[in-house]
This record gives structure tokens, C-alpha cells and sequence, in this order.
């Protein structure tokens, strides 16, 4: 049986930001309306078979049972019994987070399991939550993407367990390999990873995780230590980086910090698989990461070597790519130069009245929470590497083009859910940077309307307001 990492048993900070990964990726961010439900696609019914075999297999290269909850969860899962395979996750889920605090002697039967089954249901989750044709659209359109003999990193739950269901096969890597950034420095996950893939590429060893964990922590102390000095200096540490000194010990409870870890984690891979192509989508912004991505149509491409420029024909390519995608489902009304004004109007018209006279674009999609929020995600996404890059600004780079794309990407991003609070905030910020305050106040005004339930908006629109005083 599995045994705990040092890091789990010590301070807990991966899984305590797996849970909360899970809580900010599976929670809706668009209000929507329910779509009918639909019979799941055979390829999810393949996938949980697939993922039973594999489930036997680990079982006896373990030497032990497959408990029987186990067994009638994958059985439920090939029969395409939904409730089942959702009400055993959420049961088991409590049980979970707990078993990093257990003995290695005193943990549940099922835990080698665990990953297995939670990739099955979050591929079933896609579907329940936004029908066939979306979560297809985004499953289909990463993986058909990715080169063969590809490493690729999902971020999200849809972006990991949706892809993983609709390639060939999860298991032997067919056309492609497909893990998750977000639990890289969990020995459980690695464990897992280790009995798929361990004999064709590369992964971090415990020791190589410590290492991560320990450089990270090396630098938050000497940025903490700056920021505590020199208070009237800008701050070093980011916003939600919320590092503590306990007795002399570097304390990581939140996103940011964990997500920086896994980002040097990931380079660790990159790094020691030079061979094949990577690609990754984004779950949360990984600085150390953003010099080596480029657009790739609705992910990205993690690059070897730091991208020098991102060139005219990479953002040619981009926002045709993304032009194309938009038009059927928004319409053809959303071009680059288009106003806040004109955006926020088409919000509160489509989104927030259901105003469908003028509306040319799919209402299968701004009625589909998944869907906006899954393909708004993406988007913004890219916005934010423009954003970054801008920033950090290479001079082989050109800062008036890169202005007009992320402009457009944090466009397209809300128009595509303008009631996401990333898509609104990472926008903002952008806006700020761009001393545009008046278009930053417009903006979150109009998702405040869309999302009258949302205290941070009404927090932020206010802080907009004193500010622009």
C-alpha cells in the first residue's frame, strides 16, 4: 500500500490545495440555464471500462482486493450510471482528505484507487453538467491538437479527466501522454503516474519534489524577508501568496504558492524528457512557465526553450484560430476593436435578459454553464500570457501588436462568460496596467448585474470607484 509523502504528513499544503482546486474548477462561474440531458457518448462507457482493467491491475500488482464499493463504482461507470459514480466520490471524498493524516497501516482499502476513479467522474461530470456537443467540442479539440507521442498537462478537471476519456487510450498513452500539473508534488499521484508511464518518460523522483519544495520555500522566506523590511517598497510576494514564518519554518497553505512548486515540477519533466512535444492547458498562471508557452489553439504549447518572441504569424494564427471558434457560437458582431461599451451590452442583453432578437450566435452555448466556462477559461488564458509577456517585455517582441491581441483575447474571454470572476479580474488587471479605469469600472458593473449574488464584484467595483476619485 501507498505511503505518505513527507510533504502530506508534514504540512499537508498539496492536497490542501487540491481540495481547494476542486472547489474554484468545479464550481459554475456563468449562471446558465440547465440543458436536457443526454445519453453519455460510447467513448466515456469505453473509457470507465478501460479504467477498471486498469484498477484490476494495480490491484494485484499491489496484492491486495479490489473492496467490493470499488468494484460496483466501475460497474455503475461502464453502465453509464451517472448518480452512482458522483454520490461515491462525494462519499469517499471527506474520507480522503483525511487519510493524509493516517498511518500508512490505517488507510482505507481503496486509496490506490482513488485517481482512477476520480478521472472517471470527472469525465461523466463534463457531460452531465454541459450534454454531448460542448464538452466533445472541448475534449476533442484539445486532443485532436496534441502530436502523437506528445506530454500534456490538463489543468482543469475537464482539461485532465475529458481529454484523458476521448483519446485512444489514457493507459498506454494513445496518441499521447496525459497527466495534471496540479498534483505533481503529491507521491500518491506520482505513484500513480510511476505505474502508467514509468518505464517510457521521465518523472520527478521524491527526491527531486523535495528539492522543488525546498528552493520554492528558500525563495518566498528571502521575498517575505524583503517585504517585512522594506514595506514602502513594492511588494515581492504575489497576491494570494500567502507565506507565513511558524517557529522559524516557511508555513504554504494557499494556491499560489503550491501552483509554484508544481510549475518548477513541471520543468523538472520538461526538462528531463527532451524528446517529445509538450503541451499544457492552464489552471492557474504558472510564472516560471510563461516564457516557454506560445498559443496552440485552445491550449498551449510548452516550448524547451524560452520563446524568444511570439512572432506576427504565431498571433496571426491565434486570432484567426480563435476568430473561427467564436463567430458560430457569439456571432459575427465580435471583432478586435469592438468597445467595453458594446461588449457590456451584449452581455447584459444575451446573457442577462435572454434578449434573443439581435443574437446571431448559439444559444446552446450562453444557456450552457459548462460550456462558458470551460472555453472562457481558455481564453482568458492566453490574455493572460499576452499580458505577461507585455510585462516582461523581450525586445524582439512587439508591445503595440501584443496590446491589440490581449485587448482582443480578454474580449473574446468575456464575452464568452461574463460573469467568470477570473475572466473579469485577470481582465481588469489588465486593464489597470493600461490606466483604463473607466472601461475596468464598466466591466465589472456589467458581471455585477449578471451576478447580483457575487459579493467580490460589488467589493471590487467599489474599490474601482475610490480609486478613480
Amino acid at each position: 500500500m501507498e505511503q505518505p509523502t513527507q510533504l502530506s504528513m508534514k504540512q499537508n499544503a498539496c492536497f490542501k490545495f487540491l481540495l481547494l482546486a476542486g472547489l474554484i474548477l468545479g464550481l459554475p462561474v456563468c449562471r446558465a440555464d440547465a440543458g436536457p440531458e443526454d445519453k453519455y457518448p460510447p467513448q466515456v462507457l469505453s473509457f470507465s471500462a478501460d479504467k477498471e482493467r486498469q484498477v484490476q491491475d494495480l490491484a494485484r500488482n499491489l496484492g491486495i482486493s479490489v473492496p467490493a464499493e470499488i468494484g460496483q463504482f466501475f460497474k455503475s461507470a461502464t453502465r453509464g450510471d451517472y448518480s452512482v459514480v458522483s454520490n461515491t466520490i462525494a462519499r469517499l471524498a471527506p474520507e480522503y482528505a483525511t487519510s493524509y493524516q493516517k498511518k500508512p497501516e490505517n488507510l482505507p482499502a481503496w486509496i490506490p484507487f482513488w485517481q482512477p476513479m476520480c478521472e472517471v467522474e470527472g469525465a461523466y461530470t463534463a457531460f452531465a453538467a454541459g450534454g454531448p456537443k460542448y464538452p466533445l467540442a472541448f475534449g476533442n479539440g484539445i486532443a485532436r491538437s496534441i502530436p502523437k507521442g506528445s506530454i500534456y498537462f490538463g489543468g482543469t478537471d475537464a482539461g485532465r479527466s475529458l481529454v484523458s476519456a476521448l483519446c485512444e487510450s489514457h493507459v498506454e498513452a494513445k496518441p499521447f501522454y496525459t497527466l495534471t500539473q496540479n498534483a505533481l508534488s503529491d507521491r500518491r499521484y506520482l505513484d500513480y503516474l510511476q505505474s502508467m508511464y514509468g518505464t517510457q518518460i521521465n518523472l520527478p523522483t521524491t527526491n527531486e519534489v523535495q528539492k522543488a519544495i525546498d528552493e520554492y520555500k528558500a525563495d518566498a522566506l528571502l521575498r517575505l524577508k524583503h517585504d517585512r523590511e522594506f514595506p514602502n517598497a513594492p511588494r515581492q510576494l504575489k497576491q494570494g501568496e500567502n507565506v507565513r514564518l511558524v517557529a522559524g519554518e516557511v508555513q504554504l497553505d494557499n494556491a499560489v504558492s503550491v501552483m509554484a512548486i508544481h510549475a518548477r515540477l513541471v520543468k523538472v519533466i520538461l526538462d528531463r524528457n527532451p524528446k517529445p512535444d509538450f503541451y499544457m492547458e492552464e489552471s492557474h498562471p504558472l510564472d516560471l512557465l510563461y516564457a516557454h508557452l506560445s498559443p496552440h489553439g485552445l491550449i498551449f504549447k510548452l516550448n524547451h526553450e524560452p520563446v524568444r518572441a511570439l512572432t506576427a504569424a504565431v498571433l496571426d494564427a491565434d486570432n484567426a484560430f480563435w476568430t473561427k471558434e467564436c463567430h458560430p457560437i457569439l456571432g459575427s458582431w465580435m471583432k478586435p476593436d469592438i468597445s467595453i461599451s458594446n461588449l457590456c451590452e451584449f452581455a447584459k442583453s444575451v446573457y442577462g435578459q435572454k434578449n434573443w432578437s439581435l443574437f446571431t450566435g448559439d444559444r446552446a452555448y450562453v444557456t450552457n454553464e459548462f460550456a462558458t466556462k470551460a472555453f472562457s477559461k481558455l481564453r482568458v488564458s492566453i490574455a493572460g500570457l499576452y499580458q505577461w509577456r507585455l510585462m516582461n517585455q523581450s525586445s524582439a517582441d512587439d508591445p503595440t501588436r501584443l496590446k491589440v491581441e490581449a485587448h482582443y483575447a480578454f474580449r473574446q474571454a468575456f464575452a464568452l462568460c461574463p460573469s467568470s470572476p477570473e475572466v473579469v479580474y485577470r481582465y481588469v488587471g489588465f486593464l489597470m496596467s493600461q490606466n483604463e479605469i473607466l472601461d475596468a469600472i464598466q466591466l465589472v458593473d456589467t458581471a455585477r448585474s449578471l451576478a447580483p449574488d457575487n459579493r467580490q464584484f460589488e467589493v471590487l467595483l467599489s474599490q474601482l470607484r475610490n480609486q478613480r476619485r
